[in-house]
């Protein structure tokens, strides 16, 4: 009989694929990596076309199944982390007098975030993604529990920070690790990936919506405010702390993640890649043809590292691999400027969104419980936009482009209809189909951008970007405490950089349907 081969799961099959993913070497031979034609690496080149046909045959296993979920636990603790701050903040600070910045936490949280996305994103491409992805949340799990029993305001932010700094690398470690193991014809699961964002937010207005609610835990005003009558936001810090924490223990006893094989190609670690990938295929009665002697014959990487990994030199080698080619710069600074053009109107919309529905009327009769009910309701519309956007940017006339310009133009439309709001129907209903289409372009770019950067640079770059979205999330925050949030102006702008963003997405001159990631 010989060795029975693992029967096909629900994504063994591509969507609207018929083919078995376990053909033969001879299959792949002819397909394109996205890079492919850019002048690179030779070596570099031919070994990861070698590299991407082993995986090809390997195919979706139950190995990519625990990627999936333990890559999406680092999805939601991002979002989570977000919305934790914006909804303790309220209450922590009146315990502490209304003393200080009000606006401190927000900031606080996009600072942490914006050094651990510089920080793990280039320390991944330095010493390797199985560090940052094991240690990242495990950092976040402590410092948000300790976040529970700060003192006073100042303590506050600085635990909040730390939160952020762990959490701040998990959307590219995430996709960067998920990417570099996946089957081509399953690229499109990165994007699916982001549905666990909407599960962070929902998780995240269940906690607070059971913490923050209960008049018991939570005070009526400053002026008579102290700790055991405010008890509410500590808990819901200790719980999501608590949570973070199971999530960081699952990421290291479920999969023992071994370094991926991408990176290990830059490293010259030909041995050990094809030891990873020859287990993955013996557990899992799979067919792995790729030997070390393949790679050895195609030369030795050059352009991947500096000749010493830890200097500055290295961290200029993997800036300047991002704009390797013409092509590569643009392509590179387009998806800087989505990911800056995105990270100043989602959070500017939702800075200027309370004070102006407030104006209208939108919140006249809804009480604390209707408040948490449907921020959770939009929340949990927020899952299921990444998997229309999964099944979207597998169509071959849609790709992961179009994709990205569909889910912007709709988001644009549904902003601009933000301004006829004047009920608390029309609010609830509204954020959700925000929640919904946003998540639409923002999976996508989730998705898209590890897909076109180098692999050996292509932390490096995810990190900037994810840097590039948390500066403009500082820049709303100051707005915040600065400007009329009243006026109808600032809804009407942040509908129109959804219009640049759909521009943007259209003119990207890489586009990763029917092809590998380098």
């Amino acid at each position: 009989m010989g060795n029975k081969q693992e029967e096909p799961g629900l994504f063994e099959r591509d969507v609207g694929v018929s083919d078995d993913v376990r053909t033969s070497e001879s299959t792949y031979g002819d397909a394109e990596e996205v890079l492919a034609l850019q002048d690179l690496d030779p070596a570099l080149n031919a070994k990861m076309h070698l590299v991407n046909n082993a995986i090809d045959e390997i195919g979706w296993t139950n190995y990519h199944w625990k990627l999936f979920v333990l890559n999406g636990f680092g999805y939601a603790v991002d979002s989570l982390v977000l919305l934790l701050q914006s909804n303790i903040s309220g209450p922590a600070f009146k315990e502490f007098g209304e003393i200080g910045y009000d606006n401190a936490q927000t900031i606080a949280t996009y600072v942490g975030m914006l050094v651990g996305a510089l920080f793990w994103g280039m320390g991944a491409d330095i010493i390797g993604r199985r560090w940052a992805f094991n240690v990242s949340l495990f950092i976040s799990a402590v410092a948000t529990i300790v976040s529970g029993a700060a003192p006073d305001w100042v303590s506050l932010g600085v635990f909040t920070a730390l939160v952020g700094f762990g959490a701040g690398g998990n959307l590219i470690l995430d996709t960067t690790v998920f990417l570099e193991y996946l089957p081509s014809n399953k690229q499109w699961a990165l994007t699916f990936l982001a549905c666990w964002w909407g599960i962070g937010q929902a998780v995240t207005g269940f906690i607070c919506w059971g913490f923050l609610v209960p008049p018991q835990w939570n005070c009526e005003s400053a002026d008579n405010c102290p700790r055991d009558s405010n008890q509410g936001w500590r808990y819901v810090m200790y719980t999501s702390g608590a949570l973070v924490f199971v999530m960081s223990i699952a990421r290291v006893t479920v999969v023992r993640l071994q370094e991926t094989p991408k990176y290990r190609l830059g490293t010259g670690e030909d041995a050990e890649l094809v030891e990873t990938l020859q287990s993955i295929a013996k557990k899992y009665n799979r067919p792995c043809s790729l030997t070390f002697e393949k790679l050895d014959a195609c030369g030795t990487v050059k352009t991947a590292h500096s000749a010493s990994r830890y200097s500055f030199q290295e961290s200029f080698v993997h800036l300047r691999g991002l704009f390797a080619t013409k092509r590569i710069g643009i392509s590179t600074v387009l998806i800087w400027f989505s990911w800056t053009l995105i990270g100043l109107a989602y959070p500017l919309f939702y800075v200027f969104l309370n004070s102006y529905l407030a104006s209208r009327g939108a919140y006249n009769g809804v009480g604390t419980f209707e408040t948490w009910r449907n921020y959770t309701l939009t929340n949990i519309s927020g899952i299921f936009g990444p998997v229309l956007a999964a099944w979207m940017c597998n169509i071959r006339i849609l790709g992961r482009k179009y994709t990205m310009a569909i889910g912007a133009l709709v988001t644009m439309a549904f902003f601009f209809a933000y301004t006829v709001v004047s009920t608390p129907t029309q609010d609830v209903g509204f954020s959700c189909a925000i929640a919904f289409c946003i998540n639409i372009y923002y999976g996508t770019l989730y998705a898209y951008t590890p897909e076109v950067l180098p692999s050996a640079h292509r932390a490096t770059g995810n990190g900037i970007a994810v840097g590039c979205n948390r500066i403009m999330g500082i820049i709303s925050a100051v707005v915040a405490s600065t400007a009329d949030t009243g006026t109808v102006a600032p809804i009407y702008i942040c509908a129109a950089l959804y219009l640049g963003m759909a521009i943007i997405s259209v003119i990207f001159p890489f586009e990763p349907y029917g092809r590998r990631s380098s």
